[in-house]
């Protein structure tokens, strides 16, 4: 597991006297560069930041040796492990790295008679991880708006998982199948967008763009053609933008030192505020996409100036949202609530 979550430390030298020695772990996204980088520090802490996909950090967390003081985590595959394994070495922080409409992950057969959500019902659908945190959204966005149950789908399991490579080896609690779901195996040595492409299934539910849609396969399309259009509409309607994943802090630290979870929170939302800084004086200039400037004014127009925020309050909907949906599906033992899962001090967390 050490030669997987090793391909970026840096060690940050906060301060010349004698500081607690902290492991953090995750991707070094936008908004986390300047801690990864250094620029950001931790209060009170020196600190390393070791980048490591996903599921490999899930595992190390869940049932492996635990060596990170502060995660990033799957935040579904956490509910599950605390839900229905007694999990408790790590509590959560109103943290949240990876946060992504869902929408633009439906990939259907265009020739199989999907023209609309509604005729998912009866189709056979892949993927690779059932119980991951973005099929879980997907499945609870599709029974609430359109009324799709995921009883009433055919799934099929790939054998191989083309987002391996960036997203690590899929964790045990993203490969649960709940009672009352026909679930099958897919045929050996046949990724996901294999699947789709040979025609083995009539849709793909992913987190990752499936090769054969990059490659411009004539008979694979995106559900919702326009998805930009529609998941801006699920967010006017909702006001909800879903979370994917979250920051876990080991609590035998904790015990010893309660101030550094507040110390925590604080270099994360730093380190998001001067992304967005970098976003708007010069984001445009060193990004590639020619209308950089116009997306990033249409999203502060819709959603506010932090239109990532961290904290309980701004992201309680979206939260209590996921805890309904993985339970009424059949996956987590019981209702989860905030309380259950954050550290008590975090619920009030706020940015400056």
């Amino acid at each position: 597991m050490t030669s997987l979550l090793s391909s970026i430390s840096f060690i940050s030298n906060a301060s010349k006297t004698k500081s607690l020695q902290l492991k953090v772990a995750g991707y070094d996204v936008n908004r986390v560069k300047a801690l990864a980088q250094g620029k950001v520090k931790i209060e009170g802490c020196d600190f390393t930041f070791t980048k490591a996909p996903i599921g490999d950090l899930n595992t190390n967390a869940f049932g492996g040796p635990q060596e990170f003081d502060v995660s990033e985590l799957g935040l579904h595959p956490y509910m599950l492990a605390y839900a229905n394994n007694g999990f408790r070495d790590y509590a959560l922080l109103p943290i949240f790295p990876l946060r992504i409409f869902r929408h633009k992950s439906i990939f259907i057969r265009n020739d199989r008679g999907i023209n609309k959500p509604e005729d998912l019902i009866g189709k056979t659908i892949g993927t690779p991880g059932y119980s991951s945190t973005s099929l879980t959204w997907i499945r609870g966005m599709l029974k609430d708006e359109y009324g799709v149950d995921p009883k009433d789908i055919n799934w099929v399991t790939s054998n191989k998982d083309s987002s391996a490579d960036t997203a690590g080896k899929i964790s045990k609690n993203e490969q649960i199948v709940p009672d009352g779901i026909k679930m099958t195996l897919g045929p050996a040595g046949k990724d996901e967008s294999q699947l789709l492409a040979d025609g083995d299934v009539d849709a793909l539910f992913h987190a990752a763009v499936p090769k054969c849609f990059v490659q411009g396969h004539p008979k694979v399309d995106r559900l919702f053609a326009d998805s930009r259009k529609a998941e801006r509409a699920y967010y006017s309607k909702t006001g909800i933008f879903p979370i994917m994943h979250v920051v876990g802090i080991r609590k035998s630290l904790l015990q010893e030192h309660p101030e550094v979870a507040k110390a925590v929170f604080n270099a994360f939302s730093e380190s998001k505020k001067l992304d967005y800084q970098y976003m708007l004086k010069l984001g445009w200039a060193y990004d590639s996409l020619p209308w950089y400037t116009q997306e990033m004014e249409s999203t502060i127009e819709l959603m506010g100036d932090n239109f990532w925020p961290y904290g309980i309050e701004p992201n309680r909907k979206t939260l209590e949202t996921l805890f309904r949906y993985s339970h009424d599906q059949g996956l987590s033992s019981k209702q989860l609530k905030i309380k259950d899962l954050f550290l008590a001090d975090s619920l009030e967390f706020s940015e400056k």
